[in-house]
């Protein structure tokens, strides 16, 4: 399994166990805000270069 799948693997999993211990709009808030705030700390070159290497990826 590759790391990228590891990874997918344990973020469903750390979902599913916040939507059962957590009210569902508490669970949906840190499901959409962790990334979020994760995305706004990057400085705008790292944003950048994040965005550019996704529009690669999606043309493969």
């Amino acid at each position: 399994m590759s790391k990228n799948a590891k990874i997918a693997v344990g973020g469903v999993a750390v979902g599913l166990i916040l939507w059962i211990w957590l009210p569902w709009w508490a669970a949906l808030l840190i499901v959409l805000g962790v990334p979020a705030a994760a995305y706004l700390a990057l400085d705008p070159s790292q944003r950048r270069r994040l965005r550019r290497v996704t529009r690669k990826e999606l043309g493969r």
